[in-house]
């Protein structure tokens, strides 16, 4: 009989994360972005669901990462580029497609500390949309008593995404106007 406490905290700390990411009403947060060659870059991210979020990268980085709620725009001002795509096919959709099942996709993966909760979500029908693993720190005054700390997002090329979060403040207004963008390949388009 034993060993079946552990199952239980673990299907309860997965119900907890899945908890506190649908508490987040919105948020804003700092956040560093680490590549896997070691480049890190810094800015502000701001979440409001469902479904949207930006991440505002520091002056000097051309790059503007932003979800209106339906796809996922990522903007480069460097090369007049816009790429675009659903939210349920980033892995970021864990965090952001309100009709993604967390608990449905996602699985606790084994950590040395009991104030940490770690996440792994991947679609095993969907394996070209990588995977993504959330990690929370137990805090009280958080959603759901977890704050999202940071995720680690490892792409079917294998290549990996960390992003580190601190700063949080929940609840706090959020335009939708902040899930907008210029549009750089036409000078005179509206944002969208």
């Amino acid at each position: 009989m034993a060993p079946a406490a552990p199952v239980a905290a673990a299907e309860g700390d997965l119900d907890r994360a899945v908890a506190a990411l649908r508490g987040i009403s919105t948020m804003k947060a700092d956040f560093t972005q680490t590549d896997r060659k070691g480049r890190t870059v810094s800015g502000v991210m701001t979440l409001k669901r469902p479904g949207k979020i930006r991440f505002q990268y520091e002056d000097g980085v051309p790059l503007l990462l932003v979800s209106n709620g339906k796809s996922f725009t990522m903007i480069d001002y460097e090369v007049n580029q816009v790429e675009r795509w659903p939210i349920s096919d980033s892995p970021l959709g864990a965090l952001l497609d309100p009709a993604r099942d967390v608990k449905r996709y996602g699985r606790l993966v084994p950590t040395s500390h009991p104030n940490v909760v770690s996440v792994e979500v991947r679609d095993p029908d969907k394996p070209q949309f990588g995977v993504i693993t959330l990690i929370f720190t137990r805090n009280a005054s958080a959603p759901g008593g977890l704050e999202l700390t940071n995720w680690v997002a490892l792409d079917v090329q294998n290549n990996r995404t960390t992003v580190r979060l601190r700063n949080h403040r929940y609840g706090i207004s959020v335009p939708d106007s902040a899930f907008t963008y210029r549009d750089p390949r036409r000078s005179t388009r509206r944002p969208r």
